[in-house]
């Protein structure tokens, strides 16, 4: 190569002459002709390079049609180091950037960026990248694979039900959901999944019909990093063959606990094959497929679509381009932020699956895919009818069992997942997963005592998909039923796990970072305006609950929770999640007057603002609200002299007509209604006061 210094300056500088010695050893002045007689055998070279290297560069200048400065030129020759001994004989195919097999006008507008590249051409270079493997490169161990475990989320990626409901017949409603116990900092779709309550509803919180949808796989509690390949799915990175290690459909993440297994069950998740998604014929072009799939893995998600598209044409019935290219859409439509194309991809996840010649390892991997994806945009009826065929297909695969039952917990069909479960353990009696949620659903039938050792024998198992802060709500919300003390034990180490901000506050919704204490002030909130209101103007808003607390207005329903131990509570609401509860104003429209001027209230949507009466003889159970995002208001009504009160944490108080307590509902708290006449208090949710003002409209309701 030559110099690159010299490259400029052998066109500005004249040769100096310079001595020479030959092969004799005797020294000898390079000569020149005074007066014309002729050049040097190295000024003949140099002017032929440099006259070479300007017929070439003259092809650039034709792209703008005028001369471009010879300076820039330069300086690209530089960057693309030109080989003299190329340039001299003609060949220039090193620099044809279009694959035309010559050097013209269309390689230059490539080389300056003013025409993309064929993807011929980077199909061809990632096939030729791709031939080179690294001999030392170790696959990334996979991240766990839990029950329904959905893929990372793109800010601003948001469903917006774009389906043709004729093309989508298990398709029903738009059921987007917020898998997330923390912050997402984005707008989230408002879901009301009302044939789901019994499994997404949180026990502990006062709302009637919450929809507080939890994710299962613990390990993904944090919001993922931007640059996470969510397709990093059973897809080969070197020979099928040559690497033991599964990816993350078929090797579950070691778990923190890990030290807490048994060695010999981690040996045995680490023995097993990596999944072979290629047919005989398809290892016959496995070079090509490779080169497709290095795109995708670049990011190129474009040209990996295209690339696979062309190979989806050359080879129809080879399932695995057609899985390819089912990813590379399905990696577009997050690039996208499409629904549309990740429709498309669901449907090329489906083409795959039944294509002749797919192997059994290729069938399980799309499918498993296409029922993810459809769980993300909220088909949940679609994900249910895949996982079922996944379970047709593969009959004895116990974790499929276990996702087709979250997939009929997650439509509110309880008795199809317990059906489903005991299925599981009647063949897999120790699955901790199973367990688990056999335990949950116990529990949501209020057989306490029975689902007490399922749930706790499932978190004592370590598998994957248990570690999650749900079932130690739940195993420590029976044992307190029960009387038993060990409730705090499960507590505590839920709180190491880092489900829970302490032993006392166990909601799982949450914003970190925010002021966490049980009982507030008036000042501490600065709401000091709607407390003033409402303790001013308190014998209205009484006087209006009272006209409707008749039982033949049907306004007031009793609680729906499975809170109460004993007793009669009923609840009449106003506002749900930032929005009025139907017709209710009209009942009461002086005491909604009242609130309308106070967004902290009307606009929080992971509240409520309701009216509450509580008859004698009611204990309401130690439980927790669902999120750390919201203070609980409760104004004096009617409140008796003696037997009622609220503990939160270990702080007992009792309420006074016309004065206003105030809470953080995410700490635990227990009420007693002993008195020999009602309670009615009136209570207003507002939005935690150290929450901005985006974070205050972009947090998905509770």
């Amino acid at each position: 190569m030559a110099p690159r210094k010299n490259f400029r300056n052998q066109a500005k500088k004249e040769v100096k002459p310079a001595a020479v010695v030959n092969k004799n050893g005797v020294k000898a002045e390079a000569t020149v002709a005074a007066s014309g007689g002729g050049f040097s055998s190295t000024k003949i070279f140099t002017w032929f390079m440099v006259l070479a290297l300007l017929g070439v560069w003259s092809s650039v200048a034709v792209v703008w049609f005028d001369l471009v400065d010879y300076d820039n030129v330069i300086e690209r020759a530089k960057e693309f180091r030109f080989n003299f001994s190329e340039v001299l004989q003609g060949k220039l195919s090193a620099y044809d950037a279009d694959g035309d097999g010559d050097f013209d006008v269309e390689d230059a507008k490539v080389l300056l960026g003013l025409k993309e590249r064929p993807v011929s051409v980077l199909l061809r270079e990632a096939k030729e990248e791709s031939a080179v493997k690294e001999p030392d490169a170790v696959p990334t161990p996979p991240d766990d694979d839990a029950a329904v475990p959905l893929p990372p989320i793109s800010d601003g990626f948001i469903p917006d039900d774009s389906r043709d409901e004729a093309t989508h017949p298990y398709e029903d409603e738009n059921n987007a959901i917020d898998m997330k116990g923390e912050l997402v900092e984005k707008a989230q779709p408002q879901q009301t999944v009302e044939e789901s309550k019994q499994y997404n509803d949180q026990p502990g919180s006062l709302e009637t019909k919450e929809t507080v949808q939890l994710r299962y796989n613990a390990e993904a509690e944090s919001v993922p990093e931007p640059e996470a390949d969510v397709e990093s799915v059973l897809e080969p990175e070197a020979d099928e063959e040559s690497v033991p290690e599964l990816e993350a459909e078929f090797v579950p993440e070691l778990k923190e606990n890990a030290e807490e297994q048994p060695k010999d069950k981690l040996k045995e998740k680490a023995k097993k094959k990596k999944p072979k998604l290629l047919n005989k014929f398809e290892k016959t072009i496995k070079t090509e497929i490779d080169a497709a799939e290095k795109l995708r893995k670049k990011g190129k998600v474009e040209e990996a679509v295209r690339a696979f598209e062309t190979l989806v044409l050359q080879y129809p019935q080879s399932p695995r381009c057609r899985y390819g290219k089912a990813l590379a859409e399905d990696g577009l439509a997050e690039k996208m932020l499409s629904n549309d194309m990740l429709q498309k991809a669901i449907g090329t996840y489906k083409e795959a699956s039944e294509l002749p010649n797919a192997t059994p390892d290729l069938i399980k991997a799309t499918l498993k895919k296409r029922a993810e994806r459809q769980q993300f945009l909220g088909r949940m009826r679609g994900a249910l009818a895949t996982l079922e065929k996944l379970v047709q297909i593969f009959p004895e695969d116990v974790a499929l069992k276990n996702d087709l039952g979250v997939a009929h917990l997650l439509i509110g069909d309880n008795k199809s997942a317990k059906r489903v479960y005991e299925e599981v353990l009647a063949t897999a009696p120790s699955d901790g997963f199973a367990k688990v949620h056999y335990g949950f659903i116990l529990k949501s039938e209020n057989k306490i005592a029975e689902s007490i050792p399922f749930l706790r024998d499932g978190l004592e198992s370590g598998d994957p998909g248990t570690d999650d802060g749900r079932f130690y709500f739940h195993l420590g919300d029976a044992l307190q039923r029960m009387g038993d003390d060990s409730a705090y034990k499960w507590y505590e180490r839920g709180h190491q796990r880092g489900h829970f901000a302490s032993v006392w506050q166990r909601s799982l919704y949450n914003v970190d970072g925010l002021k966490a204490q049980p009982w507030w002030t008036p000042k501490d909130t600065g709401y000091m305006d709607l407390v003033k209101t409402l303790e001013r103007n308190w014998r209205i808003i009484r006087d209006e609950a009272q006209s409707v607390m008749d039982k033949t207005t049907g306004l007031f329903v009793p609680e729906e929770e499975n809170l109460r131990e004993k007793g009669e509570w009923g609840q009449f609401t106003l506002w749900q999640q930032g929005k009025k509860a139907g017709e209710s104003c009209r009942s009461v429209p002086k005491t909604c007057g009242l609130l309308e001027r106070f967004p902290e209230a009307i606009g929080c949507k992971r509240g409520q603002i309701k009216f509450s009466v509580m008859q004698p003889g009611t204990h309401v159970w130690p439980h927790t609200g669902p999120t750390n995002c919201r203070l609980r208001m409760h104004l004096g009504l009617v409140i008796p002299k003696t037997g009622c009160k609220i503990r939160c944490t270990n702080d007992t108080r009792a309420w006074e007509e016309g004065k206003v307590l105030i809470f953080d509902d995410s700490f635990e708290h227990e009420v007693w209604q002993d008195a020999d006449s009602y309670r009615l208090i009136f209570i207003v949710d507002v939005w935690h006061p150290e929450l901005t003002q985006y974070q205050r409209q972009t947090l998905s309701p509770i």
